[in-house]
């Protein structure tokens, strides 16, 4: 069992980091692998099942673009003197658990504490699947009240107003998700102008 352990490979690992076991540059040593990874705040608040406070730890999450064995990842946890490192399964449950979001039996502390590194964003793992597809009908809502307003009639004049002045939430709606209520909605429009003439 414990062979098959070490053996394990995956992208992503979760380590516990100690205040007082790390070394005082240790946040620097993980950046300097150059992989994307996510710090939780500081948790001093935790309980044990007898209520008294669980030692300070930060948990830490990185994640590698290719898979890295059980080996390669205690390599780095005993440079930061960590104790044996985790594979990640759910890298949202991780990232929410950091913040204790889903349990509120635990100390809660605050998303905005949890930060990422080397390009890592835990925002895009913090939002709700619900805050993301409310998102999306309020910028597609948008795009209506727009093509009413201004008459549009074709799709590509909305998809190159969306291009040069909303390219980072009209125009990557339109690329990823949007592209086909939207043509509709555009053709619908033109038709029934059409039909008035």
């Amino acid at each position: 069992m414990e062979k098959e352990k070490k053996e394990r490979r995956s992208r992503k690992w979760t380590l516990v980091i100690y205040p007082d076991s790390a070394p005082e540059n240790w946040r620097q040593v993980i950046s300097n692998m150059h992989v994307a990874w996510i710090e939780s705040p500081c948790h001093d608040k935790d309980k044990n099942p007898d209520n008294t406070v669980k030692k300070a730890h930060w948990h830490i999450l990185l994640m590698f673009g290719s898979d890295k064995s059980f080996r390669q990842i205690k390599e780095i946890a005993d440079e930061l003197n960590a104790p044996i490192p985790q594979p990640c399964r759910n890298v949202v449950g991780m990232v929410r658990y950091f913040a204790h979001i889903d349990n509120p039996e635990k100390h809660q502390y605050k998303p905005s504490d949890i930060v990422g590194h080397c390009g890592a964003d835990p925002q895009q793992y913090l939002e709700t699947a619900s805050q993301k597809k409310a998102d999306r009908y309020k910028r597609i809502k948008d795009m209506m009240d727009f093509v009413d307003d201004q008459g549009i009639t074709e799709f590509a004049d909305l998809l190159r107003y969306a291009r040069v002045k909303h390219f980072d939430d009209w125009f990557q709606s339109l690329c990823d998700d949007s592209a086909f209520v939207m043509g509709q909605y555009v053709k619908s429009v033109r038709y029934s102008a059409e039909k008035e003439k």
